[in-house]
């Protein structure tokens, strides 16, 4: 008799322990378990710690509660300015709701993957290059507004969404490049064109000082011979005002001639030719006859014989 109750103890013990081993589950602190039994929800969701299941009757999903961070695949798209561009994201979501996530969705990760990846397509459509480039932020949260929308029926919270990368076609690099260059050197020009001005309005304020006091451009001068100096140059190169230039000649012009001196404008004249008379010279006679010594004698001359 007291090994039959001995048995039958052994044996309660054993079902005992393959039943407690067979409804012990261990939900662990960042989890949440939803109970189906015989197919249908419990509304008391199971917390964090050790906790019991009807065997072959209940079954326990575990739901992790923690902020999932998951990529969005990227994808390609047309801006509304008709520029193909490649655009990548990352979305950050949890589940708030366990019981809901399990009820209301088959699999709420591959949901909102999807759900990513077509609003991330919506916003490039919907967007310019210079919004994708320039304007995340304001993209960011429209593209989490349209996720969370859908997302909060199935128990799920969406934290963030944020744009990654946006991959541009090499032809539309090198354009923009060539712009921002551009752009660049018409800044320059301005800056430089700005900066002359203001030289000029500088310099000429210079010049009614230095032409209201003389002795201020000899100043400069010296100023400037020490500056050539300083460099230690083998030719010293000395820059001479036009305006002394001036002045000199000026003072040359006015300046008389000495007495004795001859005149500067006939100096460089010839004098004037004198004509004489040359007296008569008589011419022998050789005979010839009298027209042709006609014709040879010069006026005014007379031949020796005759009269």
């Amino acid at each position: 008799m007291v090994e039959e109750l001995v048995a039958a103890g052994v044996a309660v013990g054993s079902v005992g322990a393959v039943y407690v081993m067979a409804a012990a589950r261990v939900v662990k602190q960042y989890e949440r378990g939803v109970v189906l039994r015989l197919g249908k929800l419990q509304r008391s969701v199971r917390g964090p710690g050790f906790t019991m299941v009807v065997p072959f009757v209940d079954r326990l999903r575990k739901v992790n509660m923690q902020i999932v961070t998951m990529p969005v695949p990227a994808q390609d798209g047309i801006t509304r300015d008709n520029v193909t561009v490649r655009v990548d994201a990352v979305i950050y979501f949890k589940v708030i709701d366990a019981a809901e996530a399990v009820v209301q969705v088959e699999d709420y990760r591959f949901a909102v993957s999807q759900m990513a990846q077509t609003s991330l397509r919506s916003i490039i459509g919907k967007s310019d290059l210079d919004d994708l480039l320039s304007n995340r932020e304001q993209l960011n949260q429209g593209l989490e507004l349209m996720i969370d929308s859908p997302a909060v029926g199935w128990g799920v919270q969406i934290d963030r969404v944020e744009i990654k990368d946006v991959s541009l076609p090499e032809t539309m690099k090198r354009s923009m490049a060539r712009q921002a260059e551009a752009d660049r050197e018409r800044r320059a020009r301005v800056i430089n064109a700005d900066a002359e001005l203001q030289a000029s309005k500088k310099l000429a304020q210079a010049a009614h000082e230095m032409a209201d006091e003389p002795a201020a451009l000899q100043l400069r001068l010296l100023q400037t011979v020490v500056a050539v100096a300083a460099e230690k140059n083998s030719t010293l190169v000395l820059p001479f005002p036009v305006e002394l230039l001036r002045f000199l000649e000026r003072s040359t012009q006015a300046q008389p001639p000495p007495a004795g001196a001859p005149d500067p404008v006939s100096a460089g004249s010839e004098p004037p030719a004198t004509v004489t008379e040359s007296p008569a010279v008589a011419l022998p006679d050789f005979g010839a006859p009298d027209s042709e010594a006609g014709e040879r004698d010069a006026p005014g001359t007379s031949r020796t014989g005759q009269d």
